[in-house]
């Protein structure tokens, strides 16, 4: 499915910030369907409600007492996986200096890439959905009740019964990690379908959890499609579908909730006065989209949301620019789809997000692999933490919007209210990356500086 040269050659004429994106160039575009006080409407466009992310939240409680006794990382926080929200006043000053600008406002950085058992925001949706499988066969099997203490998952019973069924899954590496991981611990055997993005330390540390990794030269749509096709031929086995799938999009919803929670024991107002403004590296969507979905549901007007994606890898600032969606990849229009951020690595969006969240996104940004390097060498110089090259597409963010007079403009902020805003980016992964590999991020960084 790709676009003729004739309807490229119109796209480019009808929509000019494509003809950046063909030359890789970094742009910033905020949606201009987006007005103050519409969040309301964008949401009845979701297709999903509070309703659906208190089912995911309670979910993930029952689980707990089972995520307590399989992974012991996790015994302090309950069972509980979830990851600690930090301000970062010397990366907000080393971004001054960098980016030449006042930046008001006091910016913070939700580690999602120090999440436990796979150290990256897939802990959220990848885990919730493997969960919520393993919930549905053992209700239907009759070996488990709502009110039972899911701890009784943790026994060789259990893993006997998961062992007669399959999860199969395309990823370009934090997905299959997370996926993986918990599959493989309830006793699911398990497929991960690999693109040539991922990284060979992510394929590895899934080989020793005893997972079957599939590996592709070519990219992640192709990974997913082969997943898919093996899925079908099995009636054990369950496809995960990153592209589409609502369960994986509301586990990360119930970040939302959880991110609120944080906030008011931490004394971080968000109200009208207090604006909220949050950046998300964006791959396929789902992520993204779904942690976005839940921030709308718990703040409402108050929340503005900004995904951010590689100069090679624009896919869904491209679908929702142009309307199309799924219906256009990145490489209909000659662009690569190779980037250091492998988790971004994706040509095509979800469909499933772009046309469910378009209502509800402020803006979309892209950024040079060099940028997310750099930025990788300025955070563990500023502030001592050490990310993944896809997890700094959120930390430009609030220099593109601080930036763009149009924008906070079109949405009436006031000096005072940008004054009083809260930055918030999104770290997607990192938490697990070796030493050695984290070694080579930091000199290529400081090498780019």
């Amino acid at each position: 499915m790709s676009l003729s040269q004739d309807k490229i050659a119109e796209l480019i004429k009808t929509h000019p910030l494509i003809q950046s994106l063909v030359k890789l160039e970094e742009v910033s575009w905020f949606n201009p369907a987006i007005a103050p006080g519409n969040t309301a409407e964008g949401m009845t466009k979701v297709g999903l409600g509070p309703a659906d992310i208190e089912d995911a939240s309670a979910r993930l409680t029952r689980f707990a007492a089972y995520i307590r006794k399989a992974f012991p990382e996790t015994e302090a926080s309950g069972g509980i996986i979830e990851s600690v929200v930090r301000p970062i006043p010397k990366m907000q000053q080393a971004l001054e200096e960098r980016y030449g600008l006042k930046l008001k406002g006091k910016l913070w950085l939700k580690q999602d890439s120090h999440l436990p058992i796979s150290g990256s925001i897939k802990a959220r949706g990848g885990i919730y959905e493997v969960l919520k499988h393993a919930e549905d066969l053992a209700l239907e099997a009759g070996l488990l009740k709502y009110e039972d203490d899911y701890a009784k998952l943790f026994s060789d019973e259990f893993r006997q019964f998961f062992s007669q069924y399959s999860i199969a899954v395309g990823s370009t590496g934090n997905l299959g990690l997370s996926i993986g991981i918990m599959s493989a611990k309830l006793g699911f055997k398990v497929s991960v379908h690999m693109s040539a993005d991922a990284r060979e330390w992510k394929k590895n540390k899934l080989r020793q959890c005893g997972v079957n990794v599939v590996e592709y030269q070519t990219d992640y749509s192709v990974a997913v499609a082969n997943g898919r096709e093996q899925a079908k031929s099995d009636p054990t086995c369950f496809f995960i579908d990153d592209e589409n799938s609502r369960t994986l999009f509301l586990g990360y919803s119930v970040a939302g909730g959880r991110l609120k929670a944080q906030f008011a024991e931490l004394g971080v107002k968000v109200d009208a006065e207090h604006p909220l403004f949050v950046y998300l590296p964006c791959g396929v969507g789902g992520g993204p989209g779904g942690v976005a979905f839940g921030l709308k549901n718990a703040y409402g007007d108050n929340v503005h949301c900004f995904f951010a994606e590689p100069t090679h890898s624009p896919c869904m600032i491209l679908g929702v620019y142009t309307g199309l969606h799924e219906k256009i990849c990145v490489q209909d229009l000659g662009i690569d789809n190779l980037t250091a951020a492998d988790g971004l690595a994706v040509g095509r969006p979800s469909g499933f997000v772009g046309h469910a969240m378009q209502g509800l996104i402020d803006g979309y940004y892209t950024l040079k692999d060099e940028e997310m390097y750099q930025l990788l060498s300025l955070l563990d110089q500023s502030e001592g933490i050490r990310l993944e090259p896809s997890a700094l597409a959120g930390m430009p963010g609030i220099s593109r919007v601080l930036s763009n007079e149009e924008y906070l403009s079109r949405m009436g902020f006031t000096p005072e209210q940008l004054e009083h805003a809260t930055h918030l980016v999104w770290a997607t992964g990192g938490g697990m990356v070796p030493p050695e590999e984290m070694a080579k991020y930091l000199a290529q960084g400081q090498a780019q500086a």
